[in-house]
């Protein structure tokens, strides 16, 4: 049921006023730096021009960290950061200055696998499960982006 209900809230692909209000909610949890790999992206918006911000969780690979879209390309949030060649913030505990970059198609199977660990909301989205092996994830890695963050200026 509860997979049921992200999806609704979802629907399109884009978030109905119920997830819009959720989103609030946690955008402050998550801004707060309180609980690990849980962070908010701030990203000009391509259309509005005004900086819109979106709760998220970060996957962290090899000492990186990644941002992976449950929604595909079509997320907002992934249209923006594209329209803005990657520049971004990220707030956790205080605001930070990234460059998101996008990851080949080829090179994604990893990181979604590792996102779907720290990401159980992300889990009715994505048509693997969790613990499924890599090859599964590779199947579907190109339709769902994923982004290293890179720190701009001193850490």
């Amino acid at each position: 049921m509860f997979a049921t209900l992200k999806r609704w809230i979802y629907r399109g692909n884009r978030p109905s006023w119920i997830a819009r209000a959720l989103n609030a909610f946690w955008k402050a949890v998550h801004s707060s730096g309180r609980i690990p790999n849980w962070v908010t992206l701030e990203v000009i918006g391509r259309k509005s021009g005004k900086i819109i911000a979106f709760p998220v969780v970060a996957a962290v690979v090899d000492g990186d960290r990644y941002l992976v879209s449950m929604l595909g390309d079509e997320a907002q949030w992934v249209r923006n950061v594209r329209a803005a060649h990657g520049k971004a913030y990220i707030r956790s505990g205080g605001r930070s200055e990234v460059n998101l970059q996008e990851i080949p198609n080829e090179q994604r199977a990893p990181l979604i696998k590792a996102y779907l660990q720290v990401a159980p909301g992300a889990r009715p989205h994505i048509p693997v499960d969790k613990d499924a092996p890599i090859s599964a994830f590779e199947a579907i890695a190109a339709d769902f982006p994923a982004f290293r963050i890179v720190p701009v200026g001193p850490a």
